[in-house]
């Protein structure tokens, strides 16, 4: 007996002296809010090996102490849908209140090579689909070129110029090894399959199906661009959905389709009652807007196919370069879809009360597409925050971050148990951690200073180390990791 009271003794003291011990950090006095449990009430959270080790509403000893007194103390904000992977973007981004950024849509051309660049290199935390769009173009030999100049020389491109990698449907052969491609991908790491459908119009509806079931046998989601836009039959918006729920449907793939806004446009709210329809019946599928009017894209890419202006019902005009606002005529136009160097281009083809009315509804999740040029690199969860809170009021708080935070978290469950310790606040959980203003939190960015921060991000924290401490940027901290798919997690 008296070896067992020692036994509990010794365990009780040995916890007490864990409680005791400083934490690593403390955020002190915030409004601390978690979407998965509901918690809205002031607290201290400690922190610990990167970790939230403790949220009490008792004083907590730490190293540190942030006072965050009149600040909301939520999960860091998770970006499925993330193009701009170099330093400058993840600068916005982190003032943006994002720590975790992927690229799903499309996927990066080379998972390993995506890796290896950015392991020890990033401010916030990374990962990516294999890519079905770099896998047919390597098949059909004309693999993505790296840009030449810039902060992306050396980078793949992740868009294939139109032409016959884009526009020939794939023979049985070729769907074979695409199929092997993206099955090499997903061993070195990726989180699911990323189909950019609508840059490859010449794959059939049976090489998408093939490709829903390759992410099917590793039980992963498909992230897909839908193949059209616009209400032109055959080929409408609400056709594309039916496309690839259908694909899910027959393959069990879960299925995330990516921009509903910029690819459904006025048709918008139909799409995403397809997508209502088909989680009612079971079906593993979900959805995720940006709070933006215009989209953009290479020019030279197979959106611009012929047939575009009647397909979006939008023309020249429409199409702006970020760098010189410059609006397109026919013949500017048809230079730049014709030339080999990509060109992005922003397109205004959408209103602001479809906008409006997408970003409130309960299904969709918030995700910025962002890359240089759009302002929606640097912006979209302050504009969110600011103008669908603060101002219009037809989200919540707790609304809006459970579309930034746990609702891009337990879509990423699908690929790695890693979420599971992202997208919330409690005990346990990756101290992934934005603090900010609420009164004060919004978007600078526009199209004509498209890399503006946002501001009213007080402290941001990756992992437990702060990225934006005091409203300022920490120089050469680069705490981000990767979030690897089952390819390389260990068995």
């Amino acid at each position: 007996m008296r070896p067992l009271i020692l036994s509990l003794c010794l365990l009780l003291a040995t916890r007490l002296a864990a409680q005791q011990k400083p934490y690593d950090l403390v955020l002190e006095g915030g409004r601390v809010m978690d979407p998965e449990t509901a918690l809205d009430a002031v607290r201290n959270v400690g922190i610990r090996d990167g970790k939230i080790a403790r949220i009490s509403a008792a004083p907590l000893s730490g190293r540190r102490v942030i006072h965050a007194a009149g600040l909301v103390v939520a999960p860091g904000f998770i970006d499925l849908h993330q193009h701009g992977q170099e330093i400058a973007s993840q600068q916005v981004k982190a003032f943006d209140g994002v720590t975790t950024a992927l690229e799903m849509e499309i996927g990066a051309p080379d998972v390993t090579q995506f890796l290896n660049r950015k392991q020890g290199h990033s401010l916030i935390h990374y990962g990516t689909t294999a890519s079905h769009v770099a896998a047919r173009a390597l098949i059909f030999g004309a693999p993505l070129s790296s840009a030449t100049i810039g902060p992306h020389a050396g980078i793949p491109e992740i868009l294939p110029k139109s032409g016959p990698a884009t526009d020939l449907p794939a023979t049985p052969e070729q769907i074979e090894q695409i199929q092997k491609r993206l099955r090499d991908q997903l061993d070195a790491g990726a989180l699911g399959v990323g189909m950019g459908i609508q840059y490859t119009p010449g794959a059939t509806r049976l090489e998408v199906i093939d490709m829903f079931r390759v992410a099917a046998e590793r039980k992963l989601p498909v992230y897909t661009h839908m193949r059209s836009a616009g209400r032109i039959e055959p080929g409408s918006a609400i056709e594309s959905v039916e496309e690839v729920i259908g694909a899910a449907a027959i393959t069990g793939a879960p299925l995330h389709i990516v921009h509903i806004n910029s690819t459904c446009l006025r048709d918008s709210l139909e799409c995403i009652s397809l997508i209502e329809g088909a989680r009612a019946r079971g079906l593993d599928v979900t959805t995720e807007a940006y709070p933006y009017i215009a989209g953009m894209t290479a020019i030279n890419s197979a959106v611009f196919n012929p047939g575009w202006r009647e397909r979006q019902g939008i023309d020249y005009n429409n199409l702006v370069i970020p760098d010189t606002g410059e609006h397109l005529t026919k013949e500017r136009f048809e230079e730049l879809h014709n030339s080999t160097q990509q060109q992005w281009i922003l397109i205004f083809a959408n209103t602001q009360e479809i906008i409006d009315a997408i970003i409130p509804n309960p299904l969709v999740m918030i995700a910025s597409d962002g890359a240089e040029g759009h302002p929606r690199n640097a912006g979209t969860y302050s504009r969110v925050l600011a103008q669908y809170v603060r101002e219009k009021k037809t989200l919540t708080l707790m609304e809006a971050l459970r579309k930034m935070t746990l609702m891009p978290a337990q879509m990423l469950e699908r690929s790695t148990p890693a979420a599971r310790q992202k997208g919330r606040l409690q005990e346990g959980a990756d101290a992934d951690i934005v603090i900010f203003d609420p009164q004060t939190i919004a978007d600078r960015s526009t199209f004509e200073k498209p890399m503006e921060p946002s501001v009213g991000v007080h402290y941001l924290l990756v992992g437990g180390t702060p990225v934006i401490d005091g409203e300022k940027l920490v120089p050469e901290t680069y705490p981000g990791r990767a979030i690897l798919g089952p390819g390389k997690l260990p068995h």
